[in-house]
């Protein structure tokens, strides 16, 4: 299991398993006394209940029960949540009769609570797996894999991979490097790249990652190949063989049977990313009730300045191109797609973005929107679906994103966001798509919970002012 999963994983179960404790021995108490209170000795009993979690939050981490987890049947399951009462019970029942207050405790209590958390922990683990298994292989979670190998031993390739894979992967494409095997179809998945175009198809579909298994291939070709996936954000999973090039993280491990040494420029820590994600969804939800608010004032004064829709939708690229619907106020002329074709000569960005002081396509209000942003508060809908971050990079367009070369590729290697370095960084004065993408890798390579709360900050400061907006 990767990291991500076996993080959410582990912390939510324990999660589950204290809520579990908790309802369990206050129904084993009313049960017990018809109502709720702890008898005639309270702290007796808040011991008791503090020494279940105690227990329960050890033997999660040090004994790792939740191994194979999302793998072992119901029944398994009910084995398994058996076996942790008896202990915890007993390992509870053990510290008091050392404290020679185990005769205190009552029976009738302990024996109730005994049975119901036997079920409850065991339905709600069961609820739990399916829950995870329809997170961990969710649009926005599921891991992206291509394969690349020879044609000698592509077809046990694939069916190695497939078969001992973790739920969350998707072979989404294979590449025969020394063949041509293209349309060919393998257990089910289409080869669609050759040895000559792999990596221009890695730059131009959803990818996360590359499994290579390239036996006895010449070692300068593969090096080739992989620090060019590596400079895209895309972690490589090499079969065996070293690569001698210092990066940001190396691993050397298993993936699916095979022994492998991963390369990636970008390494996160998952509880982090876990607690950044808790933060999107919390801002999220407070920007969108926000949103909510203001839309009947704005929609009136956008359908009032000019006729079309209130809200503009375009298709943006996401994490490691995944593809998604980003939504702002209108704040253009329903025709300025066709228009932008016309304008392209006054381009004041030099790069693969477009940018006009006086740009003629927008609206009054549009101006007034996009000075203060409000324009972007749609948007705050796309974080809590999870397309987009409070703080990331900047998501291009599908035009832009077809023109990036490998470095460009990997400012998207990160879920883009609502702000970033380049927002507060006075975005109306750059004037060079290489600077945007030298300050969305800046922040990339230098990702912390505090750096996210300061461009958060920062971004206020920026909104209230006026000061780089377009």
């Amino acid at each position: 299991m990767n990291r991500k999963m076996k993080i959410v994983e582990g912390y939510w179960l324990l999660f589950m398993d204290l809520v579990s404790i908790t309802v369990s021995y206050t129904i084993a108490i009313l049960i017990r006394f018809h109502k709720f209170r702890w008898v005639d000795e309270p702290e007796l009993h808040f011991v008791v209940f503090i020494g279940f979690l105690l227990f329960c939050t050890i033997y999660s981490f040090l004994f790792d029960w939740n191994r194979e987890f999302l793998k072992r049947g119901v029944l398994v399951e009910f084995v398994a949540v058996l076996k942790f009462n008896v202990f915890m019970e007993l390992s509870v029942m053990a510290f008091l009769f050392m404290l020679q207050r185990g005769s205190d405790v009552s029976r009738l209590v302990m024996g109730y609570f005994a049975v119901l958390d036997i079920f409850v922990v065991w339905g709600m683990r069961v609820g739990m797996k399916k829950a995870l298994r329809i997170y961990f292989t969710s649009k926005s979670n599921i891991v992206k894999i291509m394969i690349i190998t020879k044609d000698s031993v592509l077809d046990k390739t694939v069916s190695r991979l497939k078969g001992a894979m973790d739920i969350n992967y998707e072979i989404v494409a294979l590449a025969c490097v020394d063949a041509d095997r293209k349309g060919v179809v393998i257990d089910g998945i289409k080869v669609n790249a050759d040895g000559k175009d792999v990596l221009d198809l890695a730059r131009q579909m959803p990818l996360d990652e590359v499994f290579i298994n390239l036996p006895e291939e010449d070692k300068e070709y593969v090096k080739h190949m992989i620090y060019d996936l590596e400079s895209m954000g895309i972690a490589c999973h090499y079969n065996i063989d070293i690569v001698e090039r210092p990066s940001k993280e190396v691993r050397v491990g298993s993936f699916a049977g095979y022994t492998v040494v991963t390369y990636s420029i970008n390494h996160f820590d998952y509880r982090r990313m876990v607690v950044k994600r808790l933060i999107d969804i919390l801002g999220g939800l407070v920007g969108s009730l926000i949103t909510i608010v203001i839309t009947p004032f704005v929609a009136i004064a956008i359908r009032v300045d000019s006729p079309g829709p209130v809200f503009f939708a375009q298709t943006r690229i996401g994490k490691n191109g995944r593809r998604f619907k980003i939504y702002k106020f209108r704040s253009m002329y329903i025709d300025a797609e066709a228009r932008k074709k016309e304008l392209e000569a006054q381009n004041e960005m030099h790069g693969l973005m477009f940018k006009m002081e006086n740009d003629p396509r927008i609206t009054r209000v549009g101006k007034f929107i996009r000075k203060t942003s409000i324009d972007e508060l749609p948007q705050f809908f796309n974080i809590v679906r999870g397309d987009m971050s409070l703080v990331g990079t900047r998501p291009p367009t599908e035009g832009e994103f077809e023109q990036y070369n490998s470095h460009y590729r990997r400012r998207i290697s990160m879920t883009p966001g609502l702000t970033g370095l380049w927002q507060i960084s006075g975005r109306s004065e750059i004037v060079d798509f290489d600077e945007v993408v030298k300050l969305d890798l800046e922040y990339i390579d230098n990702w912390t919970l505090g750096l996210d709360i300061k461009i958060l900050f920062r971004t206020v400061w920026v909104v209230l002012t006026g000061k780089g907006s377009k």
